[in-house]
């Protein structure tokens, strides 16, 4: 942070004294990531200085790492050779997403001054569907035939490579471009060069299709440890490769709606300070009346029961207590689940071994729970505070935690489980949906137990 700071004054105090080869000199050393952090602390005025001292191929590197407000703003300082510059430097992927966040008539200006060939893909890859494997594929790899050998195979990496996003992992197509075969920049550099490619490549290669879940295609770079993944059509041929930070990317993603959807929020897809109040509202009021609305069958147990709270007014202090302790419980349960579904551990089909394994915790920590509240309540609130609550009223709330866990546990196993089956997501039966449910549950079981065993 300090090296930071330091940074920023030096390059300050250049800009002001037009010493641009020492900033040049500067950023010519940093990552593009950490050039577009170091950017974002000065104005748009000197950002645009400093861009314009950086290298073609460092300065598109830097572009893809800015917000899309920086972006724009860039593009409008650029003449329409620079902008061409810039894009032809860019892969791809990265081209498609920029144009995803761009106003009509700066991807208009954009498209002009790309090729015939670049525009079609561009076109090409737009048409994907935004959560489909081609939406994050690229074009841009190296493709090997069969009969060559691993000479010739080395001719077209140096010949090709410079252009294409990755060179390590290399494609075996046919005359189709049918997808056949795999081989690394590895297997061929321990080869000899008059090996034919298609004695050393690998057959059997993990694929995905342009339409599967880019999700799904997130899991396999985790399940196999894959660095780049293969992209084929309905007819198994080839079409693009989607690589290991388009997969973090989705990941991010996914991970980001996930925890909004679990906190009762619609998902919002610009960061939170680039999001305007107007619209954090309209993400988040209607989750909050759906579950206003819901809370209100927990009113209407309590009406119910009016009587007999005012008969033993000593059960409404515990009532907090039952409902903060259902409500964790239940998310508890929900959030493994999830968990777990998300990461493939479990499916529908294994929903008998999950209720069992919760039951048997659940039960577990049922009885502790009841075990130390009865001692909490008969030391605490009597002997230290003198509250006077009775032996039974003890027992009532003790038992009462006792079952109210066992099916808040129940509950939040089964919910995510029963969700995903019918092709919602499971997510949405997170902490403040589970909640709600459960603490309907634990008034009713702690009113029918007082009740009953009172006689109220």
């Amino acid at each position: 942070m300090d090296e930071n700071k330091e940074l920023i004054e030096t390059i300050g105090v250049a800009l002001k004294n037009k010493r641009f080869n020492e900033i040049k000199e500067i950023l010519g050393h940093l990552e593009a990531f950490d050039i577009a952090l170091l950017m974002h602390e000065f104005d748009m005025r000197d950002l645009i200085v400093m861009f314009r001292l950086l290298p073609k191929n460092l300065a598109a590197e830097v572009f893809v790492e800015f917000d899309s407000d920086y972006q724009e703003e860039l593009i409008s300082t650029f003449s329409d050779r620079d902008l061409k510059e810039i894009f032809d430097e860019l892969y791809l992927d990265d081209t498609v997403d920029i144009l995803e966040e761009m106003p009509a008539n700066v991807v208009k200006r954009i498209l002009k001054n790309s090729d015939a060939e670049t525009r079609r893909w561009i076109n090409e890859l737009l048409n994907y569907p935004d959560d489909s494997a081609g939406s994050i594929m690229t074009i841009e790899y190296v493709r090997l035939r069969a009969d060559m050998t691993v000479k010739e195979a080395f001719s077209r990496i140096r010949r090709e490579g410079v252009e294409k996003e990755t060179v390590y992992t290399c494609y075996v197509t046919d005359s189709e471009r049918h997808l056949i075969g795999v081989i690394t920049v590895l297997e061929m550099l321990l080869a000899d060069e008059n090996t034919v490619i298609g004695e050393i490549m690998t057959s059997d290669v993990i694929s995905v299709a342009t339409h599967e879940d880019k999700e799904v295609v997130a899991n396999k770079f985790k399940q196999y440890d894959f660095f780049v993944l293969p992209v084929v059509d309905a007819e198994g041929r080839l079409v693009g490769i989607a690589t290991i930070d388009d997969a973090v990317d989705v990941i991010v993603e996914e991970s980001t709606e996930d925890i909004e959807k679990m906190a009762a929020i619609t998902p919002s897809e610009k960061p939170y300070l680039k999001t305007s109040a107007f619209s954090l509202f309209l993400a988040r009021i209607p989750w909050i009346l759906i579950l206003m609305v819901s809370a209100t069958f927990t009113g209407l147990i309590i009406t119910e029961f009016e009587s007999a709270l005012a008969a033993q007014a000593t059960l409404t202090a515990f009532i907090p207590m039952i409902m903060g302790t259902a409500g964790n419980t239940g998310s508890q349960s929900s959030v493994t689940v999830i968990r777990a579904l998300s990461l493939n551990d479990i499916e529908f089909s294994d929903i008998f071994r999950v209720q069992w394994k919760e039951l048997r915790v659940s039960v577990l920590c049922g009885l502790t729970l009841a075990v130390f509240t009865f001692a909490k309540i008969m030391l605490f609130e009597n002997l230290i505070m003198g509250q006077g609550v009775s032996t039974t009223v003890s027992l009532i709330v003790s038992l009462t935690l006792a079952f109210t866990v066992v099916c808040a546990k129940f509950v939040g196993c089964t919910l995510p489980l029963l969700a995903k089956k019918l092709g919602f997501d499971p997510v949405v039966m997170a902490s403040p949906f589970i909640t709600t449910i459960v603490d309907a549950v634990s008034l009713v079981i702690y009113f029918v137990l007082a009740t009953s065993v009172l006689k109220l």
